[in-house]
């Protein structure tokens, strides 16, 4: 009982912010937040305004080099994929959307991120722009395949970390 009462909390405080619908059936169907960009943290992580409350989000399925990783030094094209996040999504309005999990380890929300003006998948274009690899995490895999090709892409054309740095 004791494993399991954080991922009820989870749910919980997810359900909360209508972020994880439950079924009928049991299982949850993700939903939508609409949120503002406070800060960009760095290539894959933003901080935002939702609903009054201030919120950490990590982008779901791509990794950026470090930047800001307590005791590991700025990796090779980190501080170039952090400053394409900000041109991305800096004090805009961004759309949020779930997949299986809600949160990670680490209580930040996980999201597949869009702006909220024109719809940009900005998870999708960094990785389509050699500024993030691909990073699977079961159960979250809706996108799994997309980010898969956009890294084949990436690398094939030399854009980006792929050029930058050795892989």
């Amino acid at each position: 009982m004791r494993r399991t009462l954080p991922w009820v909390l989870v749910v919980l405080l997810a359900a909360g912010y209508g972020w994880v619908r439950r079924r009928e059936d049991g299982s949850s169907a993700s939903s939508s937040l609409t949120a503002r960009v406070l800060r960009v943290v760095d290539g894959d992580t933003i901080l935002v305004a939702v609903d009054g409350r201030q919120e950490r989000v990590r982008y779901i399925g791509v990794d950026t080099p470090e930047t800001v990783k307590p005791n590991t030094p700025v990796q090779c094209f980190g501080k170039r994929a952090s400053a394409e996040n900000h041109r991305l999504v800096d004090g805009r309005a961004v759309r949020l959307i779930a997949d299986a999990e809600a949160r990670d380890r680490y209580g930040r929300l996980l999201a597949y991120v869009y702006r909220a003006d024109d719809g940009l998948f900005v998870n999708a274009a960094l990785v389509r722009g050699g500024y993030a690899t691909t990073l699977t995490i079961a159960p979250n895999v809706r996108f799994v395949d997309r980010f898969a090709a956009l890294a084949r892409q990436a690398r094939a054309a030399g854009r980006g970390l792929w050029s930058a740095c050795e892989r």
